[in-house]
């Protein structure tokens, strides 16, 4: 089983930034890709942001348009490790931001796990 544990969210006024940390945990063999994804009230999760693993090639960065430029994901391989730095942020980041991570666990079954989410708040 894989758990995957987030940090850093809370309230900013527009303007300001924030940096989400998503550590995973448990009985990994490798991990794939990693994401960030959010949930606005009354509406549906979206990719906010996606990074590959970068072992064979460059790490493949994805973001959704209405971050890029603002938002910048990374990621530490040998902690197990995603990060969001979120800057520029509007009222409209306004989100429960969750992580999410898939890849192969020690049993060689492929696992995909999301973390509990942290909230983020941008004030106006």
């Amino acid at each position: 089983q894989v758990q995957l544990v987030e940090s850093g969210g809370g309230l900013v006024q527009a303007g300001g930034s924030l940096r989400l940390s998503c550590a995973a945990s448990g009985s990994i063999f490798s991990i794939y890709t990693m994401g960030w994804y959010r949930q606005a009230p009354g509406k549906q999760r979206e990719l906010v942001a996606d990074i590959g693993s970068g072992i064979t090639n460059p790490e493949r960065t994805n973001y959704a348009d209405s971050v890029k430029g603002r938002f910048t994901i990374s990621r530490d391989n040998v902690n197990n490790t995603v990060y969001l730095q979120m800057n520029s942020l509007k009222p409209e980041d306004t989100a429960v931001y969750y992580c999410s991570a898939g890849g192969l666990a020690l049993s060689m079954l492929r696992f995909d796990s999301w973390g509990q989410g942290t909230q983020v708040t941008v004030s106006s």
